[in-house]
């Protein structure tokens, strides 16, 4: 029986980034998005860290919404789906 890989609740796709191709879309999605629709680099980041701490995050997915957080958090006119909205 092939092992099961365990799937980190807490992390993002790029943690995940040798498991999947996923993380290579969204490093591609914002290389090629438009710079005035890009988050810029520092609030991405802190972006990231806010999903990083909330307890929606699973496997890299917003189960708020189901979306993929660094997907989101890419595009500045994008926001948390939460009601109290960390980002």
């Amino acid at each position: 029986m092939p092992e099961r890989k365990h799937i980190c609740r807490r992390c993002l796709l790029q943690d995940m980034a040798d498991e999947n191709d996923y993380y290579q879309s969204v490093v591609r999605y914002r290389e090629t998005m438009p710079k005035a629709k890009r988050t810029p680099d520092n609030a991405y980041a802190a972006r990231l860290a806010a999903c990083r701490a909330c307890d929606k995050l699973d496997g890299g997915t917003c189960m708020a919404c189901g979306c993929y957080v660094e997907m989101r958090a890419a595009r500045i006119d994008q926001h948390c789906p939460l009601t109290n909205a960390a980002w």
